[in-house]
């Protein structure tokens, strides 16, 4: 075992927070490992954020660099917004994670490697030239090096399992190791790996064994310096019902409320795409609460099969990522021809194309939008994190159904993959919105599935109703009969009464989140950029910068006070994981003279970027503001991650493992 410790001041108290990364291959079970930590840190009750970071590629070489999968969690007892800017702990189950993963460390930081792993082989496939546990070259930082792998193997030898499978409980060693470090209780992990290797538990209770082992291990292990433990009291919160939740697990809760609210069972018809898969896994698991779920052969009947349902009179969902999103685009036109209530969730990734399928972005604003065929206005929403996502998928509901529109709803890979506490609200506190389907003919003797009412909605005719049937399509209809009509003088006047009826839908006021509603800058945001947009003003405010903090959730139509209260800031700067989409709609409304601070690195903005940016506006350099954040070398995903190449060494016969990959009799999938 090998230990080092960097020259810095003993800690005098437990701090606030604690950041820390789980890396390794991407069969190790990193995720895994993060997500039971979450749990254990939810159920001590700390406030927590995560970030899950995955490798692009679904069998990437074992041991290499692109294939270093990693979690990382902030959590203690203030307030959490986002998963950290840098690490406190890292937990490098490789040469590649630690290469992978270093840069992001504090400095004074504490690396806990296995040491077991650092072989030639593996320092070859990371590109080390010699082995950085020996080397010298982590001086600045704490360094645990030991044999976790061997540990392991000792630890269920008396379970009889083979090399290979032992060595998969290297991720519940490590998490027992980590469950002492920061005083979390075992017994949770314990009774969820039961449950889950119900059908084997020869392999519960050597994963069990390998938890009990890292636990001991720093009970006992006469370490000084690094290695103590750690307890974070528990965050003052309101009373009430908590759970850990990710926001694809809170779109789609809230799917289900919304349906409930409307009164109507949910369909939802999806494909599977990175990160909106998981949207239809949960969804799939609700069916007790009239909820059908259909994976289709593609994105066109997906949605498709969506449009079908809502005609047939219950809430067509559907959910995918920018490049499903831009295949669904003809069918959201019908929706929008037909004025059937539509709700579609984009999860949105890097791009264009196939792009970073396991990276964030905020890209495809302009395709919410403005990206379909003709003049074909849609309500847009955007959730700002896992949390609110449930709240902004009730609202895409109510919107849909009562004014009888598609409506889409953006979150992206940030939000849908990360995880922070969840107050469950009381069910009552929400305001029904029921559906009255059209039962008899609404003009007398004549039926007019086009007559709109106050709102501009049209009636909703089940198909099959007896005595109400009418036609429906893709080509224009005639303004109150719905019998094709593309005479010039009809389709300006359904032109403009599709458009009148998404501008009139009555959205809140905008409010400011933080800070003055008039004064020398606002940040203002929309979708994840909320958490480190929220840190970083407070953070500017309390240095005494008149500062404040805006962020939109409905960007389409737009809140009708946004403008005046815009013009009440001498500045505005815009934070946007895109090149400036949402700053040019601001513009476009409302003649807003914004700056963008742009980032399409596939990473989510550090808090310390923002208040960089914040800085320059009060550092007195005329023109020194906004621009583009660079990549961050010390971020998740790191530059490092996911670029092949094609230099690892390749695989001897005979003499190579192979990458597992996914296994389902394995803990750490």
């Amino acid at each position: 075992m090998a230990t080092k410790a960097a020259e810095r001041p003993a800690d005098t108290q437990a701090p606030e927070a604690v950041v820390v990364r789980f890396a390794g291959d991407s069969g190790d079970g990193m995720q895994l490992t993060g997500g039971q930590f979450t749990l254990s840190t939810a159920l001590a009750g700390n406030d927590l954020a995560t970030f899950p970071d995955f490798p692009a590629e679904i069998r990437a070489p074992q041991g290499t660099l692109f294939g270093v999968s990693a979690f990382q969690i902030n959590f203690g007892s203030t307030q959490i917004e986002t998963a950290g800017d840098a690490p406190d702990v890292l937990v490098a189950m490789n040469p590649a994670a630690l290469k992978v993963n270093l840069a992001a460390l504090k400095p004074g930081g504490l690396i806990i490697a296995d040491s077991g792993e650092f072989g030639q082989r593996n320092l070859d496939k990371a590109k080390y030239d010699r082995n950085p546990l020996e080397d010298g070259s982590l001086v600045k930082w704490d360094l645990l090096a030991f044999d976790i792998s061997a540990l392991t193997l000792e630890a269920v030898k008396p379970f009889g399992l083979g090399n290979k499978e032992a060595l998969r409980c290297k991720n519940m060693w490590t998490l027992g190791l980590a469950l002492w470090m920061f005083d979390r209780d075992r017994e949770p992990i314990i009774e969820w790996l039961r449950g889950k290797f119900r059908k084997a538990p020869e392999l519960a209770e050597a994963n069990i064994a390998a938890l009990n082992a890292g636990h001991a291990y720093g009970e006992t292990a006469e370490i000084s310096g690094p290695l103590k433990k750690l307890h974070l009291p528990a965050v003052e919160a309101e009373p009430g019902l908590y759970r850990t939740i990710t926001g694809a697990e809170s779109v789609s809760l809230g799917l289900v409320a919304g349906a409930q609210l409307a009164e109507l069972p949910l369909f939802f018809g999806g494909y599977p795409i990175t990160p909106a898969s998981a949207i239809l896994h949960h969804l799939a698991r609700l069916k007790e609460f009239g909820v059908t779920t259909f994976q289709a052969e593609d994105e066109i009947a997906a949605v498709c099969a969506a449009i079908g349902a809502s005609y047939a009179g219950q809430l067509g969902v559907t959910s995918s990522s920018g490049p499903g999103i831009a295949l669904k685009t003809e069918a959201m036109g019908l929706a929008i021809m037909t004025e059937l209530p539509l709700v579609i969730v984009n999860s949105q990734r890097g791009g264009p194309s196939t792009g970073l399928p396991t990276k964030t972005e905020q890209s495809d604003l302009y395709q919410a939008v403005y990206g379909r065929n003709g003049d074909a206005p849609m309500p847009v929403v955007a959730a700002r994190s896992p949390a609110d996502a449930f709240e902004c998928a009730i609202e895409a509901c109510r919107l849909a159904t009562q004014y009888m529109t598609p409506v889409m709803l953006l979150t992206d890979g940030y939000i849908a993959n990360a995880a922070e506490p969840w107050k469950v609200p009381d069910p009552a506190s929400y305001e029904p919105f029921p559906v009255t389907f059209l039962e008899e003919k609404n003009a007398g003797d004549d039926l007019l599935p086009y007559k709109r009412d106050e709102k501009g909605a049209r009636p909703w005719i089940k198909a099959g109703t007896p005595g109400l049937m009418h036609r429906i399509g893709g080509i224009e209809k005639h303004v109150e009969t719905g019998n094709i009509d593309y005479s010039p003088a009809n389709h300006q006047a359904m032109t403009d009464l599709r458009k009148n009826k998404i501008e009139g839908i009555a959205v809140p006021d905008q409010d400011v989140v933080l800070g003055n509603q008039r004064g020398a800058l606002a940040v203002v945001g929309w979708g994840s950029t909320f958490g480190p947009i929220h840190q970083a003003v407070r953070r500017a405010r309390k240095a005494g910068l008149d500062v404040s903090h805006i962020h939109v959730r409905h960007i389409w139509p737009l809140p009708k006070n946004l403008g005046e209260l815009l013009a009440g800031f001498d500045r505005v700067l815009m934070p946007e994981m895109n090149t400036g989409q949402f700053k040019t709609v601001l513009r476009d409304q409302f003649l807003v003279q914004a700056e963008s601070l742009t980032k399409t690195s596939g990473q989510p903005f550090s808090i310390a970027e923002i208040e960089e940016a914040i800085a320059k506006y009060f550092d007195g350099i005329l023109g020194n503001e906004g621009g583009t954040a660079p990549f961050d070398p010390g971020q998740l995903p790191e530059p490092l991650s996911g670029y092949d190449d094609g230099t690892y060494p390749p695989r001897d016969a005979g003499a190579a493992e192979p990458n597992t990959g996914s296994d389902t009799k394995a803990v750490n999938q």
